[in-house]
């Protein structure tokens, strides 16, 4: 019968930082460590390995508590071998290079499928679950972040605010008479950045900016019709997906960066500026045209607004002048073609908005 390998190494006892050198050999399931006047015996399986790595020591623990190292890996490798013992399925994997490859390749596809089509579809699903009270906590909080950093007081005259308040609620209220309407709240705002601009936070914040009223200060059906549009997305909590969207893609970006805290301080100014999916966009413009057509307003004052727009972003306003691009939030998909369109050739149908 062959004698069982041994290998001299260096032993510490958890207690102490002086090493003591001792020597290893396995028998059977049991790894035997000999001291000076001293043998100890651990189950194999209890015993955590280091796991075998190109360079560096090896550092084994032991259940007492007491771990051993040993400076020369390739020493320590070719003993466990000789001694029968095997590297799990993983550590193999992680010594090879096409193992490596695949799992990267792996990695990818899984982050590339989360980000194309799990995040929307996990997002679309919290967004309808989170509570009502905490949706509105959040649009509070989104807007305070705003005012600091891209929002001042509206210079436009209090009665004028008035009034298209005053003319939205009666719209609002003409279509849904039953008062099921979503709750909303309507405020006016200067720009710092934002231009020509109108939003919906979570919780039914409405902000349209002094810029996109003057755009449209002969059109006040027009401007109604965007605040429709806006509410639309609050009935549909689209504010609240785009919060969830980025609070879930920040956690992507944790797994590979490793920190998302920063990501997850720029979500007020996604909401301010990021573009709705085609889908959202759609949604909302659906919601404005019934809650237009159910208050007696035609849908095609819309057209006026989009028309409006497009000059915008050719550079020229409505005298002609140069004028800057708006930002994405109000210019994004679809575009601006298929809207007018779908505003101009509105046919109402039986579903409630």
């Amino acid at each position: 019968m062959n004698e069982a390998p041994r290998l001299l190494s260096t032993w510490f006892d958890g207690h102490s930082p002086r090493a003591q050198v001792c020597e290893l050999c396995i028998e059977g399931d049991e790894l035997v460590l000999t001291l000076v006047g001293d043998e100890r015996r651990y189950p194999v399986r209890r015993v955590r390995w280091a796991e075998r790595r190109s360079h560096g020591q090896r550092q084994s623990e032991l259940p007492d508590g007491s771990l051993i190292q040993h400076a020369e890996a390739g020493e320590w490798d070719a003993w466990r071998q000789a001694s029968g013992q095997r590297d799990g399925a993983v550590v193999g994997w992680m010594q090879s290079w096409r193992a490596t490859l695949v799992a990267m390749g792996a990695t990818v596809l899984f982050l590339g499928a989360a980000w194309t089509w799990g995040v929307p579809w996990l997002s679309q699903i919290l967004a309808h679950q989170v509570p009502r009270s905490l949706e509105a906590r959040l649009g509070e909080q989104g807007m305070q972040q705003l005012d600091r950093v891209f929002l001042q007081p509206s210079a436009l005259p209090a009665q004028q605010q008035e009034a298209l308040r005053a003319r939205f609620k009666s719209i609002v209220e003409r279509a849904h008479p039953q008062g099921d309407a979503p709750a909303w709240q309507l405020s006016f705002h200067k720009s710092k950045a934002l231009g020509a601009n109108a939003f919906a936070l979570p919780g039914g914040y409405i902000v349209i900016t002094d810029d996109l009223v003057k755009l449209l200060l002969d059109q006040p059906d027009a401007i109604v019709g965007v605040l429709a549009h806006e509410l639309g997305h609050v009935h549909h909590r689209h504010g609240l997906d785009l919060m969830v969207r980025a609070s879930l893609v920040s956690a992507l970006v944790g797994v590979v960066l490793g920190d998302a805290s920063g990501f997850l301080a720029t979500v007020p100014a996604t909401l301010a500026t990021q573009a709705y999916s085609r889908d959202a966009e759609r949604e909302a413009d659906a919601f404005a045209a019934r809650l237009l057509d159910q208050s007696d307003v035609s849908p095609s004052v819309m057209v006026a607004f989009f028309e409006r727009i497009q000059r915008e972003e050719a550079g020229q306003d409505v005298d002609g002048k140069g004028s800057a691009r708006l930002p994405i939030a109000i210019s994004s998909h679809p575009d601006h073609g298929e809207r007018i369109r779908f505003f101009r050739e509105w046919q109402a149908d039986p579903t409630p908005p």
